[in-house]
């Protein structure tokens, strides 16, 4: 049974919100930051909201309703967040990156779309023989919004698209056109313009610790919104 002012956040539909920040902050409880953390934090905060001085960080708190101490968690919060990422998702990242690098490929085609077979027919000829541009046959006869690019798609991440399409995809070398193929009421006209193999670097390694960090926060505000559900309601007197 929720107290008063969770009742009152889950009836603003901020429940979740609260207990994600809470769970945050317990884990910030267990970091230390030192001396030149701290200062690169309080500089990192100042630069981000323009404040040129102390003075002007003060002012600020004060629009914010914020305690001293309230304030020194705000600009602390990123650089904890972040270290304890580091200590605790960060060995994992590479292990995602490997289990979802198919999904984070990148992939550049081309793509005309028609709802007539005999058209794409006629179409994947001209192309296949030299006789018209991909492009060009895109901008006339596409009737998707590829039309208004020119047929060009992407980048974008190969499996983004339809399974038929992805499948396709993966097997053809650069350059090639596919044969005209059906994928529900159109005919699809492709030419694959390049791959990109997603590659594990600084970004991608951030990008996947984030998602750990995310995943796992999802679930520990589940439990807790699921053991708050559970709680018998009060006898009443």
């Amino acid at each position: 049974m929720l107290t008063p002012d969770l009742g009152r956040l889950a009836r603003y539909g901020l429940l979740r919100n609260y207990l994600r920040q809470e769970v945050l902050e317990g884990l910030l409880a267990s970091i230390e930051l030192d001396p030149q953390e701290l200062e690169a934090a309080r500089r990192q905060f100042m630069q981000e909201r323009r404040l040129a001085d102390e003075q002007a960080l003060q002012a600020y708190a004060r629009s914010q309703c914020l305690s001293p101490a309230d304030l020194e968690y705000r600009i602390a919060y990123p650089v904890g967040i972040w270290k304890y990422c580091q200590q605790h998702f960060a060995p994992k990242a590479e292990s995602r990156f490997l289990a979802r690098k198919q999904s984070l490929d990148q992939v550049v085609y081309s793509l005309l779309r028609t709802r007539e077979a005999g058209l794409a027919r006629e179409l994947f000829l001209q192309v296949s023989e030299g006789e018209a541009d991909f492009a060009d046959l895109a901008a006339r006869y596409a009737e998707g919004p590829e039309r208004s690019t020119r047929g060009i798609v992407g980048p974008v991440p190969l499996n983004q698209g339809h399974p038929e399409l992805v499948s396709r995809l993966r097997t053809v070398e650069p350059g090639v056109v596919l044969e005209p193929f059906r994928i529900e009421s159109w005919w699809l006209l492709v030419r694959l313009e390049n791959l990109v193999p997603a590659s594990f670097g600084p970004d991608a390694a951030d990008t996947m610790t984030q998602e750990l960090l995310d995943e796992w926060l999802e679930e520990e505000v589940n439990r807790r919104l699921q053991a708050m559900a559970a709680e018998p309601a009060p006898l009443q007197a």
